[in-house]
């Protein structure tokens, strides 16, 4: 029946249930998960077994390429079925279990997964749930809309159910570049010295005895929550331009600037989707996502071609990207995640990053991760892989949120992701301040007077003033370089006249 599917005779008499796979994985067990940011995930194993859990206790540690779809993970948090969890997500459900402590979750940069399962840092891989398209005559899979760490899973994990959805077209086949760099000491050269060329093969290697269970699924990726550009996104990525056009008059960037690379979220895509009516032209893109605004550059003739480790878009255009999959397959390549996320590849390429941060200090180190310092978000994703080592590392945020309660350019970050060493320039809508080059006081200058809100700019710059006379390279006041913070979780803002009430 599923023939054209399945091209290994022997694979064709191994369909079973999701409920049947689901029965297969143990307590204690190790399971590897493809899935990059909601696309090529599993959509029917993992939620079976969450339903399993429920009745038939048991824990698992689970790891993917970063977040799953279809509230996967607050299902399996529900059901308590998640022991360890790692390398990202995104889920509320889960998210509220991590901070209570109720799952251990690793935050560990996107590059550094495969390695570490490869080196034996983690306990031995049991059993990996891989989304495929087609199952080649070898035994070797083709992957979906992500790649991510399925590479890696299918070569160490001791047995494999493959999640075959037959709603993906067979001609995504070709879309992929598998590239395996070996084991430490033997490492091997990543030879990737442009975004459009391709080193591997297409499909994923498997061995066929491996293969324990082939589950058909029809379920498309989770819809990407594209939220269209707001004052704030728009004015950022104005900043942002404005910056690039400097960068060519000084002689140090083209029309075509160097490969993008674009963190997910409102305000990236933003940024990406002002390039649209630009001058830029002939773009390029070495990316871990390639999310709504890069199909509109393609579609624009702005993008000549987009290397990433997933496919994330909205639900109009997954259905427009498979009906026009021929044509986009000549602009854009999925690698898995080691490659896409490799410093190797990012310094030689001189890729621009530009990823969001949740708050940033005035001397340029950046909070991706945790609010209040303590609670987790989502993770730090691949923004490190990138941001310490490309060309230009740019990191974008609101001035302030939440009604401006709270200001995203505080005296210190209470948690540093990304500290001043890996950052040269932060936006937000108020302006953009170009750190490179610049000892820590010139830094926080710039931070203050650029992107510092109007209401909180006179009270970080009072802080700094009095900092500075305490002295110092960096110069901080310890007694009070949290008080922004403490006050925003007793009073629920951080506003100076809430620090401060007048006596009337």
């Amino acid at each position: 029946m599923y023939s054209d599917r399945i091209k290994h005779p022997a694979l064709q008499h191994k369909l079973i249930t999701a409920q049947e796979a689901a029965g297969m994985i143990r307590n204690n067990t190790v399971v590897g998960s493809s899935g990059f940011t909601q696309s090529g995930d599993s959509k029917v194993v993992l939620p079976a077994l969450a339903e399993r859990a429920t009745h038939d206790p048991l824990q698992i540690t689970l790891i993917t390429g970063a977040s799953l779809g279809h509230g996967t993970d607050g299902l399996l948090a529900n059901a308590h079925a998640l022991h360890r969890r790692l390398p990202f997500q995104v889920d509320p459900v889960l998210r509220k279990s991590i901070n209570k402590g109720e799952v251990l979750f690793i935050d560990q940069h996107l590059s550094e997964t495969a390695e570490q399962l490869k080196s034996g840092h983690f306990p031995h891989m049991d059993i990996a749930i891989l989304e495929a398209a087609l199952i080649e005559e070898d035994g070797s899979i083709v992957p979906t809309t992500s790649v991510g760490n399925s590479a890696a899973f299918a070569q160490l994990a001791d047995k494999i159910i493959i999640e075959l959805n037959i709603s993906v077209p067979l001609s995504v086949n070709g879309l992929h570049d598998i590239f395996y760099t070996g084991n430490f000491p033997n490492h091997r050269i990543i030879p990737v010295t442009r975004p459009d060329m391709r080193i591997g093969r297409t499909s994923i290697p498997v061995d066929p005895e491996k293969i324990i269970g082939i589950v058909i699924t029809d379920i498309q990726d989770s819809a990407a929550d594209i939220a269209a550009p707001d004052a704030a996104t728009t004015a950022i990525a104005g900043h942002l331009l404005e910056f690039f056009n400097y960068e060519i008059k000084k002689g140090r960037l083209t029309q075509s600037l160097l490969p993008l690379q674009a963190g997910i979220g409102k305000v990236a895509n933003s940024v990406l989707t002002g390039l649209l009516n630009s001058d830029f032209h002939d773009l390029t893109m070495y990316s871990e996502v390639l999310q709504d605004s890069t199909f509109d550059l393609i579609d624009a003739g702005k993008m000549l071609f987009a290397s990433g480790s997933s496919i994330t878009v909205s639900a109009p255009y997954y259905e427009k990207i498979f009906r026009e999959i021929e044509r986009y397959k000549k602009h854009i390549v999925l690698r898995p995640q080691d490659i896409s996320n490799a410093a190797e590849v990012i310094r030689r390429l001189g890729v621009i990053s530009i990823n969001t941060a949740l708050e940033c200090d005035i001397y340029g180190n950046v909070n991706s991760t945790h609010i209040g310092g303590t609670h987790m978000m989502n993770g730090i994703g691949g923004s490190g892989d990138f941001a310490r080592n490309a060309y230009l590392s740019i990191f974008v945020t609101s001035a302030a949120g939440k009604n401006n309660d709270i200001s995203r350019i505080v005296p210190m970050v209470p948690h540093v992701d990304h500290s001043e060493h890996d950052v040269d320039v932060i936006v937000t809508e108020n302006g953009l301040a170009d750190l490179r080059n610049l000892a820590p006081r010139e830094r926080a200058k710039l931070m203050i007077a650029h992107c510092a809100h109007a209401e909180y700019r006179p009270h970080l710059q009072d802080y700094f003033t009095e900092a500075c006379q305490a002295g110092g390279q960096t110069p901080h006041l310890l007694h009070k370089v949290f008080d922004w913070h403490t006050q925003y979780k007793n009073t629920g803002s951080m506003k100076k006249e809430v620090l401060e009430p007048e006596i009337y």
